[in-house]
């Protein structure tokens, strides 16, 4: 046999990975992809319980999957082959390949950019086609001066292929189209060139009966079905001759035995605000009982026929050369015109509600914002919902209340504490009167199934604020627990517990206390632990499992299935609440199951199972979860490589006293007493992921433990607990007394113990080798490195500043740096450079749009100044984390080799030990490039 090999990055790439499962509705049928992170991966199509499978293999990408009603017919698209270096065309924008899964016979279609299954009563699959690649250009050069072409339309071809026969239907010039639930009836918009021929057909699929509802010159959009498909809904865009903007009315159709059009201009109501009109960023919806259509109106466009202002030339007294000459000492001309070029200038001022960087990052969707209205169509009467003032709104279940969300009134105080403060109103969509429902919410927890009801937290308690009525009531003052979080350990008073919804008739909202779920009643009544044994045996009660993706609220007389895990033992599985009491314990393992789905018309429920060593592959079992069969083997040569033997808990105390753990990957080929180089890996609490599969990858933090497991090394991620204005300090009074409990277990090597963490990671690395001699070399990924000079720069990707995330998030202070100045330096790695003595890699990229670039360079240049062993890694362009290849697989090979030289003794690379000169980086890049 074979002898077994390490894991190298060329098979990291290779490793494939189970993405976008399903079943059919008969849950007779699983699919889903095998795709490796480079290379062509396979498509499976199998049984749940018989042996018929379908493979096609050699795919470069799967994308979209589905079952037909029936679940005889699968269809997925591909994704294109190109050359390199080629782009995307309409040719080559995709294919959409249909299966029938009784005789595996397979067709076709080449450029299409969308598809979909019809209902049960349709037997259709509608494939779009994509749009032409590109338009004949106009002839250049000399010759008679010919007119602009015709817009170009947004129709293209649609193909109906009737699944029983074969038997397809071309139709020509379709922009949208859209199944009712049911796939007996369907709606075409057209858009043909030039507008002609653009209209609204209704098609019934059993007869073949077209219906021309509407045509004329116009654009037709937004097309949307009601749920139960008794009507549609659809915008109508008019070209105005003098405008730039189209002006849209909407179209109904509530009668399908008899389709018409019923035309809704808001409008031509006298409430209709001037300057506004119907907006297309918004398909129009109706109300449940189809009586009012949901809408959204923004700000008319400018008249195109408006001129631009001539440019003004410049005054003069007269043309001699004395007056063209400079006068360096005269004032400017104020009273001249203005100049034709303007300042190149942003005016940061401390009242600015949002810092002027992210007014920037969100200039976009401020620039194009719309508000939600209403149209009541017996009445012809105009709502509107939202406005300046309001402009987060959306409509509650039911339809009868809308609820409004401003943050306008304490943006300025959010950005600067993080504390983020709403004001709730609540809104009459039948008259548009609001009335303030909660001031200065932080846990706003959204509204009721019957849409009469919203849920929030304040001053450790759960509320639930009456909209009819305009009360409000705690609901869980009387409860015997505490719905106070006292895990989080963020600069928050007294934060919340989860909510997990509420039941199907708005009478009572589940909440979880950290350990079991409550179902507690929103007027009266005594509130009761569903779950029970919870926090008697240490066990977490972390989600209920929605089955039914149709459900609007937990039905409480049916069974509920919850997601439980072991928070001492990482155990975890499923388990089953009876309506009458009682629970039965569906799996529980020492492992990690997620995933669990089931089949729509079908006692057939899937779910993942993974361990330190197992693959999470995919298995289908009935209702009891019992006897699960394998469905997916997407690892099947995992046995011709060294992989980690498997995985430990390690219990310990942090030096305040906090009961914590660590989870440590052993390497590949363990045997006990035998001591080992071991990589400390940190990011706050890692210990739940003991029973979680590593999968072999290149990654944006350069970091892979089975790339370390399977070369020899151990993997130690432990907890860190935090004490507030302490950051840096509760990593060295937590990942110390954890790496001192991993070495006495006897598997880590007190001498050969690197140190690693990505971001908040870096940072806590960063400042443990300046707190402790223990780490034989370290490597720290854009780190926080200065806590004063970071507390105020700003997080570029969002353009906030920093001080919110210090004062209420991840920072873990109470103040400013002004209050406490002691606390700043005490937790900066710059301020204890002095005492480093582990050799040190920092990776921090120029466009680092999180953690500043210079918090890299101020620690890099320090402790360069003080004449330490640090090697910076900058990769050109890069934001936080890697994103090209190249650059993440150069990091992990140099991250690779600087552990290999400090902790396994191999020689060093040319580059660690002396640099790389400028002149020399590019052919330094290129020689490495094809060496690795």
């Amino acid at each position: 046999a074979k002898s077994r090999q390490p894991i190298q990055l060329k098979d990291a790439l290779a490793w494939r990975n189970v993405s976008r499962p399903a079943l059919s509705r008969d849950g007779k049928w699983f699919a889903c992809n095998i795709l490796p992170s480079e290379g062509k991966g396979e498509l499976l199509i199998r049984q749940t319980t018989g042996d018929k499978e379908h493979r096609f293999t050699d795919l470069e990408g799967v994308g979209d999957l589905a079952f037909s009603h029936d679940s005889r017919w699968v269809a997925y698209s591909v994704m294109p082959r190109r050359r390199p270096g080629a782009t995307a065309s309409g040719s080559d924008s995709g294919k959409v390949v249909l299966l029938d899964l009784t005789k595996g016979d397979k067709v076709e279609y080449d450029g299409v950019t969308r598809f979909t299954f019809s209902g049960p009563d349709g037997n259709t699959l509608a494939i779009h086609k994509s749009p032409v690649a590109n338009a004949p250009s106009l002839p250049s050069g000399p010759g008679p001066v010919m007119p602009p072409p015709a817009p170009r339309s947004r129709g293209t071809d649609l193909v109906l292929r009737e699944l029983t026969s074969g038997k397809e239907l071309n139709l020509g010039n379709v922009a949208d189209f859209g199944f009712d639930k049911s796939g007996g009836k369907l709606v075409i918009l057209l858009d043909a060139q030039g507008q002609l021929g653009n209209g609204v057909q209704l098609r019934d699929m059993k007869s073949g009966l077209l219906s021309q509802l509407e045509s004329g010159k116009a654009s037709y959009e937004g097309l949307r079905w009601t749920e139960k498909g008794e009507a549609f809904s659809l915008l109508k865009g008019v070209e105005e001759k003098g405008k730039s903007d189209k002006t849209y009315t909407i179209l109904t159709c509530t009668d399908l035995t008899k389709p018409s059009l019923a035309v809704a201009d808001p409008a031509k109501d006298t409430a209709f605000p001037k300057g506004l009109k119907v907006a297309n960023s918004r398909a129009p919806q109706f109300s449940d009982d189809r009586t009012t259509v949901f809408f959204a109106i923004t700000e008319t466009g400018k008249s195109s026929t408006t001129a631009t202002p001539p440019v003004g030339k410049t005054k003069g007294k007269g043309k001699g050369k004395n007056d063209e000459m400079p006068q360096a000492a005269a004032p400017p001309d104020l009273t001249a015109k203005a100049p034709t070029e303007k300042p190149d200038l942003v005016i940061w001022h401390w009242n600015d509600p949002r810092l002027q960087s992210e007014q920037q990052k969100t200039a976009a969707s401020d620039r194009e914002i719309s508000y939600l209205s209403a149209f009541h169509l017996k009445e012809g009467k105009f709502v509107r919902l939202a406005d300046d003032k309001l402009r987060n709104v959306s409509v509650a279940a039911k339809q009868r209340y809308a609820v409004g969300v401003d943050a306008k009134p304490y943006d300025r105080s959010g950005s600067l504490d993080g504390k983020r403060l709403v004001d709730v109103y609540a809104i009459d969509v039948k008259t548009g009167e609001r009335h303030l429902a909660l001031m200065k919410a932080r846990n706003y927890r959204g509204t009721s199934p019957d849409g009469t009801k919203m849920l929030y937290y304040e001053d450790g308690h759960f509320h639930v604020y009456d909209i009819p009525t305009r009360k409000s009531r705690a609901i869980t003052k009387e409860v015997a627990t505490s719905f106070i979080d006292t895990e989080d350990d963020h600069p928050v008073d007294r934060p919340p517990t989860r909510s997990l919804g509420w039941t199907k008739d708005s009478s009572a909202v589940l909440l979880s206390d950290n350990w079991d779920v409550w179902k507690v009643p929103v007027a009266s009544g005594v509130a009761v632990n569903l779950t029970g044994n919870g926090k008697k045996d240490g066990i977490r009660y972390m989600m209920r499992v929605v089955l039914d993706e149709e459900e609007k609220g937990a039905d409480l007389d049916q069974p509920q299935i919850y997601a439980i895990y072991g928070e001492w033992t990482k155990k975890s599985g499923y388990v089953r609440i009876d309506p009458k009491g009682g629970s039965s314990v569906l799996c529980w393992d020492d492992a990690q199951f997620s995933g669990l789905s089931k089949a729509r018309d079908a006692e057939v429920y899937i779910h993942t199972r993974e361990t330190a060593t197992a693959y999470p592959d995919y298995y289908a079992s009935d209702a009891t979860l019992k006897s699960p069969r394998r469905l997916t083997t997407a690892i099947p040569d995992q046995d011709k490589f060294h992989f980690s033997a498997g995985s430990m808990l390690v219990d310990y105390k942090s030096a305040k006293g906090d009961k914590l753990q660590g989870a440590l990957f052993l390497p590949a080929n363990y045997e006990k007493g035998k001591k080992y180089p071991t990589i400390v890996y940190i990011y706050e609490k890692l210990s739940q992921g003991k029973n979680r599969y590593m999968m072999p990858r290149i990654s944006g933090g350069g970091f892979n433990a089975s790339l370390y497991t399977s070369n020899g090394y151990a993997v130690f991620m432990p907890d860190i607990r935090y004490q507030l204005n302490d950051p840096g300090m509760s990593a060295v009074w937590c990942v110390l007394p954890a790496l001192e409990a991993a070495i006495a277990i006897g598997v880590v090597d007190k001498d050969r113990v690197g140190l690693h963490g990505h971001s908040w990671g870096g940072y806590q690395t960063s400042f443990l080798i300046t707190q402790t001699a223990k780490f034989k070399a370290a490597v720290a990924g854009a780190p926080l490195t200065n806590l004063v000079s970071m507390y105020s720069s700003i997080y570029w990707n969002v353009g906030i500043a920093n001080q919110p995330i210090f004062e209420s998030s991840q920072g873990r202070f109470t103040s400013g740096y002004w209050d406490q100045p002691e606390a700043f330096i005490r937790n900066s790695p710059v301020f204890h450079a002095k005492n480093v003595v582990t050799p040190l890699i920092l990776l921090h990229n120029d466009k680092d749009g999180a953690v500043d670039f210079n918090q890299g360079i101020e620690y890099f240049n320090t402790l360069r100044r003080l004449d330490k062993s640090v090697v910076m890694l900058q990769y050109r362009g890069e934001n936080h984390g890697l994103a090209k290849a190249a650059n993440m697989r150069d990091y992990a090979v140099r991250m690779r080799e600087f552990f290999d030289h400090h902790l396994m003794g191999k020689p060093a690379p040319d580059w660690l030990k002396e640099g790389v000169p400028h002149l020399k980086m590019d052919d330094h890049l290129k020689e490495r490039m094809y060496r690795n």
